[in-house]
């Protein structure tokens, strides 16, 4: 096991078989960087273009089609002060006769500004500040928009969308100390990721999070042999699996979907026994209803299921 340290010197606006930025192993530690999306560094600076540019990919070895990557998310830490979003609910996200009520912004003026505050933990508007609203401070919580393998078949998807490798998902739940399985479909998994918010509504309705470059630390591991269908996660309260599609229900029953195959396989739990604890106890959160796919997460709280003997997501 080894801790590399890696300074991005390029980025992409695709997830795909790219050329490798770094090699690593199992049990390995990255520390790392991330631009914003809209590729403004630490500095502040823009240094590659806008669209979701992520960082990789990570060539893990040993890594082969059928198995499941593990990703470890140990450290997500703002880079800079200054965050930005956009100012307007997006149109798909109202009902289409309300679409001409939006405050539509000047195209020069698309951008809410963000005091971010790592160490205070808190993220306060800097502008506008002429609305009725008065101050407004939320926490920070830190997370990656974007994070994925190369998909299966030698294709290329860009990091505005996302599917069964990963990709832009947008979902807050892909925080510090969550720990990701991704499905492996390319030899070395290709592992990419960016998209830094410091702060996301759920939904991400305003086709924006908090947006910021990070400081990012994460450790690899494989399931060797162990294939899984769709993104599945953990934190210390739940276990999750994550659907991206269009429409809406096709993302919710990928998830649900990829939620009885986890918990059937994995833990001691019949068909019947499976069915039931999901019909009761799931839950459910939209991620993003902005990108191309929509994301749907359902959960599990562990305190609800038995963990078995296993060497698996």
């Amino acid at each position: 096991m080894a801790r590399h340290t890696f300074e991005p010197a390029r980025y992409f606006n695709s997830i795909g078989s790219h050329s490798t930025a770094l090699t690593i192993a199992p049990g390995d530690t990255v520390a790392t960087t991330t631009v914003d999306g809209r590729g403004f560094d630490a500095q502040d600076n823009q240094v590659t273009q806008s669209g979701n540019p992520v960082t990789g990919p990570f060539y893990i070895e040993g890594a082969e089609p059928g198995d499941t990557l593990v990703v470890s998310f140990d450290k997500l830490r703002p880079s800079r002060r200054r965050g930005w979003s956009f100012k307007m609910v997006w149109p798909t996200a109202v009902e289409p006769e309300y679409v001409r009520h939006l405050p539509w912004p000047d195209e020069s003026d698309r951008l809410a500004t963000w005091e971010v505050d790592a160490e205070a933990g808190t993220v306060e508007l800097v502008r506008p500040s002429d609305t009725s609203l008065g101050a407004l401070v939320l926490p920070t919580a830190p997370m990656v928009g974007c994070l994925g393998v190369a998909p299966i078949r030698e294709q290329v998807i860009s990091t505005r969308t996302c599917s069964n490798h990963g990709g832009n998902m947008d979902y807050r739940g892909f925080c510090e100390g969550a720990t990701i399985y991704l499905p492996v479909f390319v030899a070395g998994a290709l592992f990419h990721l960016g998209d830094g918010h410091a702060w996301q509504g759920q939904g991400e309705i305003m086709g924006t999070g908090i947006e910021i470059s990070l400081d990012v630390e994460f450790t690899v591991n494989l399931r060797k042999g162990k294939g899984i269908c769709w993104p599945r996660g953990e934190n210390n309260g739940y276990i999750f699996t994550v659907g991206n599609a269009r429409p809406l229900d096709q993302a919710t029953q990928h998830a649900t979907t990829e939620m009885l195959r986890w918990i059937q396989e994995d833990f001691e739990l019949d068909p019947a026994g499976a069915h039931l604890l999901l019909g009761h106890c799931a839950e459910y959160e939209l991620a993003n209803i902005y990108n191309p796919s929509f994301t749907m997460v359902c959960k599990l709280p562990k305190s609800r299921i038995a963990r078995s003997q296993r060497d698996g997501p």
